[in-house]
Protein backbone atom coordinates (compact mmCIF):
# COMPACT_ATOMS: atom_id res chain seq x y z
CA UNK A 1 0.00 0.00 0.00
CA UNK A 2 1.10 3.64 -0.53
CA UNK A 3 1.29 6.51 2.09
CA UNK A 4 -1.74 7.65 0.52
CA UNK A 5 -3.34 4.51 1.27
CA UNK A 6 -2.66 3.75 4.91
CA UNK A 7 -3.24 7.32 5.87
CA UNK A 8 -6.86 7.59 4.46
CA UNK A 9 -7.49 4.29 6.16
CA UNK A 10 -5.95 3.45 9.28
CA UNK A 11 -7.50 0.05 9.72
CA UNK A 12 -5.92 -3.01 8.59
CA UNK A 13 -9.27 -4.97 7.77
CA UNK A 14 -10.68 -1.93 6.27
CA UNK A 15 -7.26 -1.69 4.27
CA UNK A 16 -8.11 -5.54 3.31
CA UNK A 17 -11.55 -4.89 2.41
CA UNK A 18 -10.98 -2.54 -0.18
CA UNK A 19 -8.40 -4.22 -1.32
CA UNK A 20 -10.85 -6.91 -2.06
CA UNK A 21 -13.41 -4.81 -3.55
CA UNK A 22 -11.24 -2.97 -5.98
CA UNK A 23 -9.42 -6.06 -7.10
CA UNK A 24 -12.94 -7.38 -8.15
CA UNK A 25 -13.74 -4.49 -9.45
CA UNK A 26 -11.50 -5.21 -12.59
CA UNK A 27 -14.01 -7.78 -13.37
CA UNK A 28 -17.03 -4.86 -12.83
CA UNK A 29 -17.93 -7.99 -9.92
CA UNK A 30 -19.66 -7.15 -6.89
CA UNK A 31 -19.09 -9.11 -3.77
CA UNK A 32 -21.25 -10.19 -1.17
CA UNK A 33 -20.35 -10.22 2.69
CA UNK A 34 -19.62 -13.78 2.94
CA UNK A 35 -17.58 -13.01 -0.30
CA UNK A 36 -15.14 -10.52 1.13
CA UNK A 37 -14.46 -12.26 3.81
CA UNK A 38 -13.44 -15.33 1.95
CA UNK A 39 -10.77 -13.03 -0.48
CA UNK A 40 -9.82 -10.55 2.82
CA UNK A 41 -5.93 -11.11 2.64
CA UNK A 42 -6.18 -9.63 6.53
CA UNK A 43 -5.24 -12.87 8.45
CA UNK A 44 -6.75 -11.62 12.21
CA UNK A 45 -10.00 -10.88 11.30
CA UNK A 46 -13.10 -12.34 11.65
CA UNK A 47 -16.64 -12.17 9.46
CA UNK A 48 -18.04 -9.85 12.30
CA UNK A 49 -15.40 -7.55 11.65
CA UNK A 50 -15.46 -7.86 8.34
CA UNK A 51 -19.05 -6.83 8.29
CA UNK A 52 -18.85 -4.16 11.06
CA UNK A 53 -16.27 -2.81 8.55
CA UNK A 54 -18.14 -3.02 5.40
CA UNK A 55 -20.89 -0.75 6.91
CA UNK A 56 -18.29 1.81 8.12
CA UNK A 57 -16.98 1.84 4.74
CA UNK A 58 -20.01 2.44 2.69
CA UNK A 59 -20.70 5.49 5.52
CA UNK A 60 -17.17 7.07 5.01
CA UNK A 61 -17.99 6.81 0.92
CA UNK A 62 -15.49 4.24 0.24
CA UNK A 63 -17.87 1.32 -0.62
CA UNK A 64 -21.44 1.18 -2.32
CA UNK A 65 -24.03 -1.46 -1.01
CA UNK A 66 -26.55 -2.25 -3.49
CA UNK A 67 -28.60 -5.41 -2.15
CA UNK A 68 -26.40 -7.51 -0.44
CA UNK A 69 -23.43 -6.54 -2.78
CA UNK A 70 -20.73 -4.29 -2.56
CA UNK A 71 -18.34 -2.48 -4.52
CA UNK A 72 -15.95 0.43 -5.27
CA UNK A 73 -17.96 2.05 -7.95
CA UNK A 74 -21.50 3.01 -7.45
CA UNK A 75 -22.79 1.55 -10.21
CA UNK A 76 -26.44 0.35 -8.98
CA UNK A 77 -26.41 -1.84 -12.47
CA UNK A 78 -23.64 -4.22 -11.19
CA UNK A 79 -25.66 -6.27 -8.85
CA UNK A 80 -28.25 -7.34 -11.55
CA UNK A 81 -25.71 -7.96 -13.81
CA UNK A 82 -23.69 -10.31 -11.50
CA UNK A 83 -26.68 -12.53 -10.84
CA UNK A 84 -27.34 -12.79 -14.19
CA UNK A 85 -23.90 -13.94 -14.96
CA UNK A 86 -24.37 -16.15 -11.73
CA UNK A 87 -27.44 -17.41 -13.47
CA UNK A 88 -25.76 -18.16 -16.40
CA UNK A 89 -22.80 -20.07 -14.95
CA UNK A 90 -25.42 -22.44 -12.97
CA UNK A 91 -26.21 -23.65 -16.81
CA UNK A 92 -22.36 -24.36 -17.85
CA UNK A 93 -21.38 -25.87 -14.74
CA UNK A 94 -22.91 -29.59 -15.61
CA UNK A 95 -21.58 -28.89 -19.24
CA UNK A 96 -17.91 -28.05 -17.82
CA UNK A 97 -18.18 -31.25 -15.72
CA UNK A 98 -19.41 -33.44 -18.37
CA UNK A 99 -16.29 -31.97 -20.82
CA UNK A 100 -13.45 -32.47 -17.72
CA UNK A 101 -14.73 -35.76 -17.84
CA UNK A 102 -14.37 -36.37 -21.61
CA UNK A 103 -10.95 -34.57 -21.35
CA UNK A 104 -9.61 -37.42 -18.49
CA UNK A 105 -9.92 -40.01 -21.02
CA UNK A 106 -7.26 -38.46 -23.05
CA UNK A 107 -3.79 -40.25 -22.53
CA UNK A 108 -1.46 -39.21 -20.35
CA UNK A 109 -4.14 -36.39 -18.70
CA UNK A 110 -4.27 -37.11 -14.75
CA UNK A 111 -6.63 -34.09 -13.83
CA UNK A 112 -8.53 -31.79 -14.86
CA UNK A 113 -9.97 -28.21 -13.09
CA UNK A 114 -11.95 -25.44 -14.41
CA UNK A 115 -9.89 -21.99 -13.98
CA UNK A 116 -11.15 -18.67 -15.09
CA UNK A 117 -14.64 -16.87 -14.46
CA UNK A 118 -16.75 -19.52 -14.01
CA UNK A 119 -14.15 -21.05 -11.23
CA UNK A 120 -15.36 -18.27 -9.66
CA UNK A 121 -19.24 -18.79 -10.40
CA UNK A 122 -19.60 -15.83 -12.89
CA UNK A 123 -20.26 -16.76 -16.94
CA UNK A 124 -20.97 -13.60 -19.58
CA UNK A 125 -22.03 -13.80 -22.47
CA UNK A 126 -18.93 -13.58 -24.35
CA UNK A 127 -17.08 -15.91 -21.61
CA UNK A 128 -15.30 -19.14 -22.55
CA UNK A 129 -15.25 -22.51 -20.59
CA UNK A 130 -10.94 -22.86 -19.17
CA UNK A 131 -9.56 -25.59 -18.08
CA UNK A 132 -6.61 -26.12 -16.17
CA UNK A 133 -4.92 -30.04 -17.19
CA UNK A 134 -2.21 -31.72 -14.83
CA UNK A 135 -0.57 -34.33 -17.06
CA UNK A 136 1.95 -37.31 -16.81
CA UNK A 137 5.81 -36.37 -16.49
CA UNK A 138 7.31 -35.76 -20.18
CA UNK A 139 4.01 -36.03 -21.42
CA UNK A 140 2.76 -32.87 -21.31
CA UNK A 141 3.19 -31.79 -24.44
CA UNK A 142 2.03 -34.34 -26.47
CA UNK A 143 -1.11 -34.74 -24.33
CA UNK A 144 -1.77 -30.57 -25.04
CA UNK A 145 -1.09 -31.75 -28.64
CA UNK A 146 -3.35 -33.92 -28.97
CA UNK A 147 -6.57 -32.30 -27.85
CA UNK A 148 -5.68 -28.94 -29.33
CA UNK A 149 -5.62 -31.10 -32.66
CA UNK A 150 -9.10 -31.97 -31.03
CA UNK A 151 -10.52 -29.27 -30.86
CA UNK A 152 -9.32 -27.47 -34.16
CA UNK A 153 -11.06 -30.59 -36.19
CA UNK A 154 -13.85 -31.97 -33.87
CA UNK A 155 -15.07 -28.43 -32.56
CA UNK A 156 -14.08 -26.08 -35.17
CA UNK A 157 -11.57 -24.38 -33.29
CA UNK A 158 -14.23 -23.36 -30.93
CA UNK A 159 -13.53 -21.89 -27.77
CA UNK A 160 -16.77 -21.93 -25.95
CA UNK A 161 -16.87 -25.34 -24.27
CA UNK A 162 -12.98 -25.93 -24.38
CA UNK A 163 -10.56 -23.72 -23.70
CA UNK A 164 -7.15 -25.58 -22.98
CA UNK A 165 -4.90 -22.58 -21.94
CA UNK A 166 -2.96 -23.94 -19.34
CA UNK A 167 -1.29 -27.18 -18.32
CA UNK A 168 1.41 -28.70 -15.46
CA UNK A 169 2.51 -32.10 -14.94
CA UNK A 170 2.29 -33.31 -11.61
CA UNK A 171 6.17 -32.56 -10.93
CA UNK A 172 5.56 -28.93 -11.56
CA UNK A 173 1.87 -28.58 -9.58
CA UNK A 174 3.78 -25.17 -7.61
CA UNK A 175 2.31 -22.39 -9.40
CA UNK A 176 5.54 -20.12 -10.37
CA UNK A 177 4.81 -16.56 -10.15
CA UNK A 178 3.05 -15.67 -7.10
CA UNK A 179 0.98 -12.50 -6.70
CA UNK A 180 -2.53 -11.53 -5.93
CA UNK A 181 -3.96 -12.34 -9.83
CA UNK A 182 -2.19 -16.09 -9.60
CA UNK A 183 -3.28 -16.81 -5.99
CA UNK A 184 -6.81 -15.91 -6.54
CA UNK A 185 -6.67 -18.35 -9.72
CA UNK A 186 -5.05 -20.50 -8.05
CA UNK A 187 -7.34 -21.34 -4.58
CA UNK A 188 -10.53 -20.82 -7.00
CA UNK A 189 -9.90 -23.46 -9.12
CA UNK A 190 -12.62 -25.99 -9.52
CA UNK A 191 -11.46 -29.77 -9.03
CA UNK A 192 -13.93 -31.88 -12.01
CA UNK A 193 -11.64 -34.62 -12.39
CA UNK A 194 -8.52 -36.09 -10.61
CA UNK A 195 -9.03 -35.85 -7.10
CA UNK A 196 -6.17 -37.12 -5.72
CA UNK A 197 -4.12 -34.53 -8.12
CA UNK A 198 -6.26 -31.51 -7.01
CA UNK A 199 -5.26 -32.56 -3.22
CA UNK A 200 -1.56 -32.46 -4.27
CA UNK A 201 -2.05 -29.20 -6.03
CA UNK A 202 -3.06 -27.65 -2.65
CA UNK A 203 -0.80 -28.78 -1.19
CA UNK A 204 2.10 -27.66 -3.53
CA UNK A 205 0.37 -24.26 -3.47
CA UNK A 206 -0.15 -23.65 0.40
CA UNK A 207 1.74 -20.08 -0.54
CA UNK A 208 -1.76 -18.88 -2.08
CA UNK A 209 -3.64 -20.05 1.47
CA UNK A 210 -1.14 -17.45 2.67
CA UNK A 211 -2.10 -14.71 0.85
CA UNK A 212 -6.29 -15.95 1.21
CA UNK A 213 -6.23 -16.95 4.76
CA UNK A 214 -10.32 -17.52 4.96
CA UNK A 215 -10.43 -19.35 1.70
CA UNK A 216 -11.55 -22.62 2.41
CA UNK A 217 -10.20 -25.48 -0.17
CA UNK A 218 -12.86 -26.86 -2.53
CA UNK A 219 -14.49 -30.27 -1.70
CA UNK A 220 -14.08 -33.16 -3.37
CA UNK A 221 -16.29 -35.78 -2.24
CA UNK A 222 -18.19 -35.84 -5.47
CA UNK A 223 -14.72 -35.30 -7.66
CA UNK A 224 -13.93 -38.83 -9.55
CA UNK A 225 -10.27 -39.99 -9.20
CA UNK A 226 -7.80 -40.26 -11.72
CA UNK A 227 -8.66 -43.58 -13.90
CA UNK A 228 -7.47 -44.80 -17.47
CA UNK A 229 -9.84 -46.90 -19.33
CA UNK A 230 -8.64 -49.73 -21.98
CA UNK A 231 -7.89 -47.49 -24.76
CA UNK A 232 -5.84 -44.49 -23.25
CA UNK A 233 -3.56 -47.73 -21.42
CA UNK A 234 -2.97 -49.44 -24.39
CA UNK A 235 -1.93 -45.77 -25.77
CA UNK A 236 -0.06 -44.90 -22.43
CA UNK A 237 1.85 -48.21 -22.70
CA UNK A 238 2.39 -47.44 -26.34
CA UNK A 239 4.12 -44.07 -25.93
CA UNK A 240 5.66 -44.79 -22.87
CA UNK A 241 9.17 -45.25 -23.99
CA UNK A 242 11.27 -43.52 -26.55
CA UNK A 243 8.74 -43.10 -28.80
CA UNK A 244 6.85 -40.76 -26.56
CA UNK A 245 9.28 -38.94 -25.57
CA UNK A 246 10.66 -38.14 -29.25
CA UNK A 247 7.03 -36.85 -29.59
CA UNK A 248 6.65 -34.65 -26.76
CA UNK A 249 9.83 -33.15 -27.54
CA UNK A 250 8.85 -32.68 -31.11
CA UNK A 251 5.44 -31.86 -30.03
CA UNK A 252 6.75 -29.19 -27.83
CA UNK A 253 9.72 -27.59 -30.20
CA UNK A 254 7.05 -26.93 -32.66
CA UNK A 255 4.56 -25.39 -31.04
CA UNK A 256 6.59 -22.93 -29.40
CA UNK A 257 8.38 -22.50 -32.18
CA UNK A 258 4.90 -21.74 -34.23
CA UNK A 259 3.78 -18.85 -30.80
CA UNK A 260 7.64 -17.82 -31.13
CA UNK A 261 7.08 -16.79 -35.03
CA UNK A 262 3.49 -15.50 -34.11
CA UNK A 263 4.08 -13.24 -30.98
CA UNK A 264 7.19 -11.77 -32.33
CA UNK A 265 6.20 -8.35 -30.85
CA UNK A 266 6.66 -9.56 -27.68
CA UNK A 267 10.23 -9.06 -26.02
CA UNK A 268 11.46 -12.16 -24.44
CA UNK A 269 10.24 -11.39 -20.20
CA UNK A 270 6.72 -11.00 -21.96
CA UNK A 271 7.02 -14.24 -24.02
CA UNK A 272 7.74 -16.18 -20.94
CA UNK A 273 5.34 -14.68 -18.81
CA UNK A 274 2.29 -14.85 -21.13
CA UNK A 275 3.50 -18.02 -22.99
CA UNK A 276 5.72 -20.16 -20.22
CA UNK A 277 6.75 -23.22 -22.03
CA UNK A 278 8.81 -25.53 -20.15
CA UNK A 279 9.31 -29.43 -20.25
CA UNK A 280 6.51 -29.19 -17.55
CA UNK A 281 4.36 -26.44 -17.88
CA UNK A 282 2.16 -24.58 -20.87
CA UNK A 283 0.61 -21.32 -20.67
CA UNK A 284 -1.12 -19.52 -23.44
CA UNK A 285 -2.45 -16.40 -22.46
CA UNK A 286 -1.14 -14.03 -24.92
CA UNK A 287 -3.07 -10.99 -24.24
CA UNK A 288 -1.06 -11.17 -21.54
CA UNK A 289 -3.89 -10.74 -18.63
CA UNK A 290 -2.43 -11.35 -15.34
CA UNK A 291 -0.63 -8.02 -16.41
CA UNK A 292 -3.45 -6.22 -17.36
CA UNK A 293 -5.32 -7.12 -14.18
CA UNK A 294 -2.73 -6.35 -11.68
CA UNK A 295 -2.25 -3.05 -13.72
CA UNK A 296 -6.04 -2.28 -13.63
CA UNK A 297 -6.40 -3.03 -9.56
CA UNK A 298 -3.94 -0.41 -8.72
CA UNK A 299 -5.33 2.01 -11.39
CA UNK A 300 -8.64 0.94 -8.94
CA UNK A 301 -7.10 1.26 -5.58
CA UNK A 302 -5.68 4.87 -6.33
CA UNK A 303 -8.84 5.89 -7.14
CA UNK A 304 -10.78 4.21 -4.20
CA UNK A 305 -7.99 6.41 -2.32
CA UNK A 306 -8.40 9.41 -4.18
CA UNK A 307 -12.22 9.56 -3.45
Amino acid sequence: MTETTSSAVECPTERAILQTLAYFEVFSYPLSEEEVFTFCTEISTTREEVSKNLQTLVKQGFAFQFGDFFQVKNDANRAAQRLECNIRADRFLPIARDMAHFIGRFPFVRAVFVSGSLSKHCMRPESDIDYFVVTEPGRLWLARTVLVLFKKIFLLNSHKYFCINYFVDTEHLEIEEKNLFTATETVTLLPMWGREFYETFCRANLWARQIYPNFKQRPTAAVPSHSRGFLKKILETMLAGKLGDGLDQKAMRLTVGFWKRKFRHMDHQTFDLALKSRRGVSKHHPLHFQQKVLERFQENLQRVYAT
